[in-house]
């Protein structure tokens, strides 16, 4: 039943949708420093960049998983830690080459949880040379940042060809053997930094 009487507010539309909680954004928002909004789901992984403004959001840098695979050859899957990790690495090198030099983490509704895909995005932009303030603590250990994780679960299941292959069927057509997905991550990271030294100079 609906709440009624002269207390009642009516929830904002984005509320109620269970896109934005006002409070958290009016404290970013607050802090004068650009956002660096982070939204993933089981596919994909979107980062973005964006200062408020009196005539709205201005969005500086923004990234998406899918451009992994279509700039800089990613074959490993869109969802994953590796692929947020590089995806905050783009958004951030991006940003860098529009002077942003900080920013404050807006993870929107989502709940935190330690070294999950989140986190995996804020390492990315860390590491392209934006400061974002966090506790050390969140963000995922190297070896999954590598997928070392998904390697060593190949490897398990490397003796039942059947459950490999339904499993990383995807790496597969694409030629990539789940099993190097750790030297194929350092491979796309290059690519990304360099392109970026390439600008700049």
């Amino acid at each position: 039943m609906m709440a009624t009487g002269p207390r009642y507010r009516v929830p904002f539309r984005r509320r109620k949708q269970g896109k934005t909680n006002y409070r958290t954004r009016k404290a970013l928002i607050l802090s004068r420093l650009p956002r660096l909004t982070v939204r993933t789901t089981q596919k994909h992984t979107t980062a973005q960049i964006i200062k408020a403004k009196t005539t709205g959001d201005q969005t500086i840098a923004s990234a998406h998983s899918n451009q992994l695979k279509k700039t800089y050859g990613w074959q490993g899957g869109s969802g994953n830690i590796p692929a947020a990790y590089l995806t905050g690495l783009l958004c951030g090198y991006k940003a860098t080459a529009h002077k942003v030099k900080k920013a404050v983490l807006d993870i929107g509704l989502q709940a935190p949880s330690r070294g999950a895909k989140i986190f995996a995005t804020l390492k990315g932009v860390l590491d392209a040379g934006i400061t974002v303030p966090h506790k050390e603590n969140v963000l995922p250990d190297e070896t999954r940042i590598r997928g070392q994780h998904i390697a060593e679960y190949a490897n398990q299941l490397s003796p039942d060809p059947e459950a490999y292959k339904k499993m990383f069927a995807q790496y597969l057509s694409k030629g990539l053997r789940p099993e190097q997905i750790s030297e194929h991550f350092a491979l796309v990271k290059e690519k990304i930094t360099s392109s970026f030294k390439e600008k700049k100079t």
